[in-house]
């Protein structure tokens, strides 16, 4: 029986709880706020009932007590049939799927994420990156064949590697640690396909000489643009025997396998409550970063490092999740997803990755996955950024895609709807027909913002600013190498990168011009009608490159996807004088105070 430790309550006497506001206000004006989770030492004001009664989380079989515990502390009500509730924490799905999701309605995966959440597609994409673009940079993960595929290359790469090589087999979609096997010899290999066989890394790096992985917490808020954050803390989960190289422990699975689900069954397993002890055979990863760093060893270049490998795989998946985002989701709004990475270290501290969880397990059944999940969680809620709708938007009959957009606040409106203005289409047509251009063109993309430009980097602002303990590492002040990787270059992500370079080290320079512009485009009314208001600063300086614009826009349309392609071209047919886009100038105003279907998804993991 499974033993759930709830998050305690602190200080003991709930009188004394530390009363929090129901709604985080925007740093913008006209911008939404957004609903407030707590830790279990503070209480959410109750909003008015109206509002109160649209708090409605979807629960099922696979809902985590650590998000129950922590969307009851904000007064949402649990649900299992209701069509209006606004969050759910459960199983991925077929992409189809996700068209029956309304447009304020929030599921914790994105469609295409097993592209990365599976062994075997995971390792094909990273494979795919590698042959494109080098081992220097795609060099992290072992080497790896799927099977029955690639069963001539693993022979020839079986013989070539001599008797003494050791192979790791996986199922492609299982979780747990089930099937996995470390095999030395061909007549070990299960006859069952299909199957993932990897070269083991053998020289782990060890602590009291027991094997070790780190399960790393990443969570995606957006794929277009692209924003991935890290949470700082995580788990070090060891083996429960201590290592050994010898071909004879093979079938030792409490020695070379570090999964929670295998090594509780072995007499000698050692728990851990703590989460600042290095103690027991699952440790906090801050506390594995304070024992590294005690052996002199930098834990900052590994983190680095981490986080690069990270950045590196979401984008593998970025082609196939944001293809189907375009297909089968009727608002960015309704996705988001935490990933749990699994990493090794070997003996000389490179870190690996050996797979990546679409459900990573978040039970807690110790006092440290408590504190760790617990606030892991309560951080990611704040971050996904709930808005509250408004009732009538809910009702049965307003769930067509277009219903919301016609009662909806207007911000809240423009990030549920999924259309972008003529104008605003053919600034970004014009942006990425520059591939890879250089950096001093790409700067000028901040020159002139459009509507929708200065809404993206608002709510880009407002999400940082309710990060908690995660750190957002795409995009950043030195993203710009990352933006070769993406198989077609995405506009927002070269807005948001040029905004970090030119803002990182004066976020409030940023933020101040943004509120500036938010107020402007109220007060201008009509996004739509406001062309000659926005039109304080144009095109002229590149105007040269411009005259050709067709052309090279539809250079870009050989690169995209067929749906891009169409809608570039319509755009290219009828190219308006750039003079006249419905645009933002960024010198502010003299009064202001210069923001496919998974055939068979992985199941859910190792706490």
């Amino acid at each position: 029986m499974t033993v759930t430790v709830e998050e305690p309550v602190s200080p003991d006497v709930e009188g004394d709880l530390v009363e929090k506001p129901a709604l985080v206000p925007s740093l913008f004006p006209h911008m939404p706020s957004t609903l407030y989770f707590s830790t279990a030492s503070e209480r959410v004001e109750l909003l008015p009932a109206e509002q109160r009664k649209l708090l409605k989380w979807k629960i099922t079989t696979v809902t985590p007590n650590v998000v129950k515990n922590t969307i009851s502390r904000s007064h949402f009500k649990a649900t299992k049939k209701s069509h209006d509730w606004l969050g759910c924490w459960g199983h991925h799905m077929k992409s189809p799927g996700f068209k029956a999701i309304r447009e304020f309605q929030k599921l914790n995966h994105f469609p295409g994420s097993f592209q990365i959440g599976r062994k075997d597609r995971l390792w094909r994409n990273l494979s795919k990156m590698q042959a494109h673009f080098g081992k220097r940079e795609f060099g992290f993960f072992p080497r790896s064949f799927i099977l029955p595929q690639d069963i001539k290359l693993l022979r020839k790469a079986w013989e070539d590697g001599g008797s003494k090589q050791k192979w790791i087999v996986k199922p492609p979609a299982s979780a747990r640690g089930i099937g996995i096997q470390v095999i030395h010899r061909w007549s070990q290999m299960p006859r069952k396909r299909p199957l993932l066989v990897q070269k083991y890394l053998h020289k782990p790096y060890l602590i009291s000489g027991n094997k070790f992985d780190l399960r790393i917490y990443v969570y995606v808020t957006s794929y277009d643009p692209l924003r991935v954050y890290i949470f700082n803390d995580g788990l070090v989960r060891f083996a429960s025997c201590k290592y050994s190289p010898s071909m004879k422990t093979l079938n030792n699975k409490f020695m070379h396998l570090t999964n929670y689900s295998v090594n509780k069954k072995n007499s000698e397993y050692q728990s851990n409550s703590d989460d600042k002890a290095c103690q027991g055979h699952k440790w906090a990863l801050k506390a594995l970063w304070q024992y590294l760093g005690s052996q002199g060893i930098s834990t900052s270049l590994i983190w680095e490092k981490i986080k690069d490998m990270v950045i590196k795989t979401i984008i593998a998946s970025d082609p196939y999740v944001n293809s189907l985002v375009k297909m089968h989701v009727r608002s960015a709004y309704s996705c988001h997803e935490l990933f749990g990475f699994d990493i090794m270290l070997d003996e000389n501290l490179k870190p690996w990755v050996l797979e990546v969880n679409i459900s990573p397990s978040l039970h807690s059944n110790t006092p440290l996955d408590v504190s760790i999940k617990g606030q892991m969680i309560r951080d990611l809620l704040n971050l996904a950024g709930f808005v509250l709708p408004l009732s009538k938007d809910i009702s049965p009959s307003n769930s067509s895609a277009s219903s919301s957009t016609n009662s909806l606040c207007g911000v809240v409106r423009e990030r549920w709807r999924s259309d972008i203005s003529t104008d605003e289409k053919v600034k970004r047509a014009f942006y990425l027909s520059q591939r890879f251009g250089d950096q001093d063109f790409c700067a000028t993309v901040l020159d002139v913002l459009t509507p929708d430009d200065v809404h993206v980097l608002a709510e880009t602002e407002d999400e940082l600013s309710r990060k908690g303990d995660f750190e957002r590492v795409f995009p950043s002040h030195a993203s710009s190498r990352y933006l070769r990787f993406f198989e077609q270059p995405r506009y927002l992500n070269i807005l948001l990168n040029q905004w970090e370079q030119k803002y990182w080290l004066n976020r409030s320079q940023g933020i101040n011009l943004l509120r500036d512009l938010c107020e402007k485009r109220v007060h201008l009314g009509n996004l739509a009608d406001s062309v000659h208001h926005w039109s304080s600063k144009s095109y002229h300086g590149h105007r040269s490159q411009m005259t050709s614009s067709g052309v090279l826009v539809s250079q870009r349309s050989d690169a995209e996807d067929e749906d891009s392609d169409r809608e570039v071209q319509s755009v290219t047919t009828s190219l308006p004088d750039m003079s006249l886009l419905s645009t933002i100038s960024l010198s502010p105003s003299p009064t202001s105070s210069s923001s496919l279907a998974s055939d068979s998804l992985p199941s859910h993991d190792d706490p």
